[in-house]
């Protein structure tokens, strides 16, 4: 069969674009690839939480796919480092927002935009195949042989954490010497997300929950009160991988096919749906026989130039400079979080960036 558009990757992202094209008038295939080597998951598993911003509330809405979707509102982010100077609070009477972004798991996500499909304004089914389309749309994941790389030397450990004191809407975001470490508001526990070094993220992976909860203790503080309990950890390395080129006449490469990032600002996600947002703009705006045409590509990264650029480069630059331990660096930090705090307009652009993009 040919389609209009055809999207590779039943992710987040891929369903995210499937639904903002319902009712086009496009005949539109969602195709479920299997992954070579796909990993065997045994119970129990680690939740993983992502925090979508309130851009991302934004599009879920307009593409009918916002309510029912469990999430859990961050009103108030804290930011600072370990062992040092600085410190900020953001919050969303800061944005004059009803939220700064919301937390949901992210195992979650891609069933429930799914079930909001209509049955049959989109063909979903599964293949090993690319079907032939006008337009194929990467959304599976990043293209090894084609993408620029850079290994961070850490490994990311997701969790449950439960504290004497509930989570109330606030992230926390402490900056250490092996990594940054998020503290995520999910109901009244938390989502643990904490980066760092590949050798002791193995050693952490191992040690008993009561050790666990020790060194995350000593390495986080008692801001939010004393953690009790951790559920199933899981662990992977962290890297920076992006397309230098997201497109090719017929073909589009969004979320993490295009950009796979540092989860330290928590951008991943949120750029992918930006890069949805922009393509479905753009499908719904072009006759139907020059979705394939050169001057389309050309004009889709036009769109997501500027924005997927600016996030690359400053979520890059948050996960090299918050690792490094010299002393001009350790200052140049201190500086930088004392500023945010005492400035109002530095603080609300660097907010306003990370919710909307570029």
């Amino acid at each position: 069969m040919e389609f209009d558009v055809a999207i590779l990757g039943a992710g987040p992202v891929g369903c995210a674009l499937a639904l903002g094209l319902q009712h086009s008038g496009l005949s539109v295939a969602l195709v479920d690839r299997p992954r070579a080597n796909a990993p065997i998951r045994a119970a129990p598993v680690a939740v993983r939480a992502i925090a979508l911003s309130y851009a991302s509330r934004l599009i879920l809405e307009r593409f009918g796919a916002w309510d029912r979707l469990a999430t859990t509102p961050i009103d108030r982010i804290h930011v600072s480092q370990a062992a040092r100077f600085g410190r900020t609070w953001i919050s969303r009477e800061d944005m004059e927002l009803p939220a700064l972004g919301y937390v949901a798991a992210y195992d979650e996500i891609a069933p429930h935009l799914a079930g909001c499909l209509i049955a049959g304004e989109v063909r979903q089914f599964q293949a090993a195949a690319v079907p032939s389309a006008r337009l194929r749309v990467h959304a599976e994941g990043t293209s090894g042989e084609q993408a620029i790389e850079r290994e961070y030397g850490q490994s990311a450990i997701v969790a449950t954490v439960s504290s004497e004191r509930p989570a109330h809407g606030i992230a926390w975001e402490r900056f250490t010497n092996e990594g940054p470490l998020a503290l995520l508001p999910l109901g009244k526990d938390y989502a643990l997300v904490w980066s760092l070094a590949g050798a002791t993220a193995a050693q952490m992976m191992g040690v008993s929950d009561k050790s666990f909860l020790q060194n995350l203790q000593a390495q986080f503080g008692m801001r939010a009160g004393r953690f009790t309990a951790v559920g199933a950890r899981g662990v992977a390395p962290l890297a920076l991988r992006y397309r230098d080129s997201r497109v090719s006449p017929g073909e589009a490469y969004i979320g993490n096919a295009a950009q796979t990032l540092h989860p330290v600002a928590g951008q991943g996600l949120n750029l992918g749906l930006r890069d949805v947002w922009d393509l479905v703009e753009l499908v719904r705006s072009t006759p139907r026989e020059e979705l394939g045409s050169a001057s389309f590509a050309e004009r889709f990264a036009g769109m997501r130039r500027s924005d997927a650029r600016m996030t690359i480069r400053a979520t890059n630059l948050l996960a090299t400079l918050y690792v490094r331990r010299d002393p001009f660096s350790a200052a140049l930090r201190s500086a930088a979080l004392t500023a945010f705090d005492i400035f109002p307009h530095a603080r609300r652009t660097l907010a306003r960036n990370m919710i909307y993009g570029a």
